[in-house]
């Protein structure tokens, strides 16, 4: 007995110490959770915008490659139609089946039906890629249909979705000849970058066209508070447009 009472405890000084030590091991561990949980937002933010981009690319490309396809080589004044209202002859069907090629959007038109004419009964034989500066979205209209549906971002209004930011990216793949901000770019068979917003005569003589998109994540990078951007790219080569 006289030596167990003999024994010490802990002080208070040691017990604050001890508490204090395990407190910072704690925070330790939480903030290396935290830190980890952010990283892995940030790479499921960039993997989702990427799968986004890379279908909408798969999409652009194999429907402006199909462009101008005429398999009866019927004469471009009695196939092509106006890209305004989708009915009635071309004004310019010497254009055949990309009547409209600008930096921002291109409409294309197709035989994909296969019976010597475009209409607009016939689906995804007039299809137009625009950009919307306000939502930062591509969008895709068929046919002439009253409304263009969001293609690649959230539409108008809409927070959600990859957006894409090519007007404010100043990247060299995202600028055209002449300085302008561009999602589609385009080239003769000799490589010449061609300039058909302001020379449309050129439609004529299109072999190539490149597709850039800027796009950023939906949501900020936890990591760095910034939203993540990336350039993804695709050429594509419209044969039917030469042979027809």
């Amino acid at each position: 007995m006289e030596n167990l009472r003999r024994v010490g405890g802990f002080t208070l000084v040691e017990l604050i110490l001890s508490l204090f030590v395990g407190g910072l091991l704690m925070s330790s561990v939480y903030l290396m959770m935290i830190s980890g949980q952010k990283s892995s937002a940030g790479v499921e933010r960039k993997v989702a915008a990427q799968q986004d981009v890379r279908a909408a690319l798969d999409i652009m490309a194999l429907e402006i490659g199909m462009a101008s396809y005429n398999p009866f080589y019927a004469l471009p004044s009695q196939i092509w139609v106006s890209p305004a209202t989708c009915t009635g002859a071309s004004a310019n069907p010497q254009y055949k089946g990309i009547q409209v090629a600008g930096p921002m959007g291109i409409t294309v038109e197709m035989d994909v039906v296969e019976n010597g004419s475009i209409a607009k009964t016939d689906a995804n034989e007039i299809i137009e890629y625009a950009y919307d500066a306000a939502s930062q979205t591509i969008t895709r209209r068929v046919n002439c249909a009253t409304t263009a549906d969001p293609f690649l971002g959230g539409g108008t209004g809409a927070a959600a979705g990859t957006k894409t930011v090519n007007l404010i990216n100043s990247t060299a793949g995202t600028i055209n000849k002449n300085g302008v901000a561009a999602i589609f770019r385009y080239y003769d068979s000799t490589g010449n970058e061609l300039s058909p917003d302001t020379t449309p005569a050129d439609i004529l003589n299109i072999r190539r066209v490149d597709i850039a998109l800027a796009v950023q994540t939906e949501d900020k990078d936890p990591s760095t508070r910034a939203y993540r951007q990336m350039i993804y790219s695709t050429s594509v080569f419209v044969r039917n447009h030469a042979l027809n």
